[in-house]
């Protein structure tokens, strides 16, 4: 019994020993004091290629022959864009379709079903003089349904460049200012993030052969605009 008694007061005695050894640490000193500011650039791009949709409706009672008269036109689209210089690489097979469409009279009665079939042929273009003459073979191809055309930049990586250091000199530019105005002293940069944006506009949108007629004329490419936001944060002092 003693010497359970004696064990346990030396493991008390133990305790109080190391705990007045124990260290009190400083407390933790305060989070540095910094400044967030937004920085924002433009760089403006010539287009050096468009994508185009050129589809074929085609309907018809009997399935099959709506798939070979969809056939027969989407490959003559084919082989009239393939005969301006396209390569085969850039035409691709975004959609093809098949569905029943029911026929009603004016009293709602069902009167009969046909069937539509769509096909459509996404179109790159890196010849942009060639916009107007594919529009204007493919219709004359029979093709009957044209969703748009975009252009867009094939190499972007040197105009982000410049759009990221340019905004990045914008975002100094304001904090040295707001230091300055504020009376304090930039210290180092604590993190910095950045976005890009570059919106591809559409520069025509229409079904029909009327609307692709409209745009054989020359179409004007414009410029696309790259847009770079970055956001830093300076310590302060």
């Amino acid at each position: 019994m003693r010497t359970k008694l004696f064990s346990l007061i030396a493991v008390l005695v133990m305790a109080v020993v190391l705990g007045a050894c124990v260290s009190v640490q400083p407390a933790t000193q305060l989070t540095p004091r910094s400044m967030s500011v937004n920085g924002s650039a433009q760089v403006m791009l010539t287009p050096d290629l468009a994508y185009i949709s050129i589809g074929v409706h085609t309907e018809n009672p009997d399935a099959k022959e709506a798939v070979a008269a969809n056939n027969a036109q989407a490959q003559k689209i084919t082989d009239a864009i393939k005969a301006l210089g396209v390569d085969a690489k850039d035409l691709q097979t975004t959609n093809f379709s098949i569905y029943p469409q029911q026929q009603y009279d004016n009293e709602g009665n069902l009167t009969g079903t046909t069937f539509v079939v769509d096909n459509t042929v996404y179109v790159t273009l890196r010849d942009l003089a060639k916009i107007g003459d594919t529009l204007q073979a493919a219709v004359d191809a029979g093709a009957n349904n044209i969703y748009g055309i975009q252009f867009d930049v094939a190499d972007k990586t040197a105009a982000l460049a410049q759009g990221r250091k340019a905004a990045v000199e914008n975002a100094k530019t304001q904090a040295e200012e707001l230091a300055q105005a504020s009376g304090v002293t930039l210290g180092a940069v604590q993190s910095i993030n950045f976005y890009n944006s570059y919106p591809i506009p559409t520069v025509m949108d229409g079904k029909g052969g009327a609307a692709a007629m409209q745009a054989a004329v020359p179409i004007s490419a414009g410029q696309l605009t790259i847009t770079v936001d970055v956001n830093i944060v300076y310590e302060i002092k």
